[in-house]
């Protein structure tokens, strides 16, 4: 018998559809591998987002009662030289938020939660005029609300800078995902001093016995929550400086 031709076994690319039907299955089983590649990640990304919207709406209650209570806050808030604030009246705060598409997926960009403490009669600081633009930056930086004006004598000659200080203390707690690497900062602001920190969670660290720990932190009860996370940045730090860096709370 006459040998059969190898080639009349081969599909024949010529055929109508026959190559688009061989491309069409390669690429859905290159989709479907890449998809399941991502699905952890995007599974990742909303149990973040969810713990974000956990924690907005336990802080958003526990801020509702704590402005119905108004308790005394357990911290002392110091300028030395200039002004010192001894446990000060909670007064009233809220919770905001910030969406953004990431991946597909509209996820809470932050939280944050701002609040005000009340520290009694205003405070006048008298200084010396030259010395004034020093102690009004430090003024700024710690968000008390003040006043300035000088103090002339009889020939109009300027003898006093006048600061009137309100005791009003804000403060603010910025709870920020980074997705990518799959961690969560927390920052805080004037909440014991005047003065910012910044921590570093791992996203199942921030739970509701951590959320407890910063409301204590936040009434002066404990400090517990400072030593649930490193300091935001230091393990990098330290890493480049081959374990010799020192974490300090920046002013």
């Amino acid at each position: 018998m006459p040998g059969r031709d190898a080639s009349s076994t081969m599909p024949d690319s010529t055929k109508s559809g026959s190559l688009l039907d061989t491309l069409r299955a390669q690429s859905t089983a290159v989709r479907e591998q890449g998809e399941a590649a991502r699905r952890p990640v995007e599974e990742a990304l909303a149990d973040i987002d969810r713990l974000l919207w956990r924690a907005f709406r336990w802080l958003d209650e526990a801020l509702g009662h704590l402005e119905v209570i108004q308790p005394t806050v357990a911290h002392r808030f110091a300028l030395p030289g200039v002004a010192t604030i001894e446990r000060p009246q909670y007064e009233r705060g809220f919770v905001s938020y910030r969406k953004r598409a990431l991946g597909g997926q509209e996820l809470l960009d932050y939280i944050e939660m701002f609040y005000r403490m009340v520290g009694g009669d205003p405070l006048v600081v008298r200084v010396n005029p030259g010395s004034a633009a020093a102690i009004e930056e430090r003024l700024r930086g710690s968000t008390l609300p003040y006043q300035y004006q000088t103090e002339h004598d009889e020939r109009r000659v300027v003898r006093y800078g006048v600061f009137r200080i309100t005791p009003a203390i804000s403060a603010n707690i910025r709870i920020q995902p980074d997705y990518h690497h799959q961690t969560i900062e927390v920052v805080l602001r004037n909440v014991d001093r005047f003065e910012s920190v910044a921590l570093e969670f791992a996203p199942d660290k921030l739970d509701e016995a951590a959320l407890e720990d910063m409301i204590k932190f936040v009434l002066g009860e404990a400090n517990t929550f400072l030593r649930r996370a490193p300091l935001a940045g230091f393990k990098a730090r330290r890493d480049a400086g081959n374990g010799s860096a020192v974490a300090v709370r920046s002013a």
